[in-house]
């Protein structure tokens, strides 16, 4: 329960901040226009008052959880990549690598909070899977924006990745397959897992990640917003 809703808030916490950052542009992208602060439906000094509710509700729930200074330590040290990500698509051609090392730091969290230690066998490459799941799923997500964000000078794996869909689709293969590798990594790393049905649940993911690279259309909005 306290991590469902604090992946809730922290997650949430990190797009109204990625929505802060980005109002000006997202009011040129047509996919972000409609966005509250992007359309003028509220104003920014709204939209900072509302993040520091959503981090409140964060630091109480970090508060609440066992272990408290040992997650306070990983919890405090995931908040630089929380405000840093929104600012990627400026400066790196790789805002997704950064947007995953965010997004998945739920993985030390569950076992600092489960232990109070960390077991680095295990949640380095179930943390690394997560980065590179990230750069996929978000890779293909990102394709519907290219057209804009090269026309407004930001950055993705989208566009790094080139036109050649072929190509693309290669890169996104390989990021799938060393996610495969570092789920089973984890999995046999665990002794507390059964193995083999944790192999068998996580070729079943593999086996839809490599369905969802096939059949995405990398230069069809329409098709990738489905």
């Amino acid at each position: 329960g306290l991590f469902t809703a604090g992946a809730f808030i922290m997650r949430g916490a990190g797009c109204t901040i990625n929505d802060l950052w980005d109002q000006d542009i997202d009011a040129q992208v047509q996919r972000t226009a409609t966005r509250p602060l992007a359309a003028g439906d509220l104003t920014t000094k709204q939209g900072i008052g509302f993040l520091a509710l959503q981090l409140s509700a964060g630091l109480g729930v970090l508060l609440s959880l066992p272990h408290l200074e040992y997650c306070f330590v990983w919890g405090a040290a995931s908040l630089p990549l929380v405000v840093a990500y929104p600012l990627m698509k400026r400066y790196t051609d790789y805002p997704q690598l950064v947007l995953g090392l965010t997004f998945n730091w739920g993985a030390w969290m569950g076992w600092a909070a489960t232990y109070g230690s960390m077991d680095y066998s295990i949640i380095a490459p179930l943390y690394l899977s997560g980065v590179t799941w990230t750069l996929v799923y978000d890779t293909i997500y990102a394709n519907q924006d290219k057209v804009d964000d090269a026309k407004l000078g930001l950055k993705s794996t989208a566009l790094t990745f080139g036109e050649d869909e072929e190509r693309h689709k290669r890169i996104l293969h390989g990021l799938a397959a060393m996610t495969y590798f570092q789920w089973l990594l984890a999995g046999y790393n665990c002794s507390e897992l059964s193995f083999l049905p944790f192999a068998a649940g996580v070729s079943s993911a593999y086996g839809h990640l490599i369905w969802q690279i096939h059949t995405a259309e990398l230069n069809n909005a329409q098709n990738l917003a489905e």
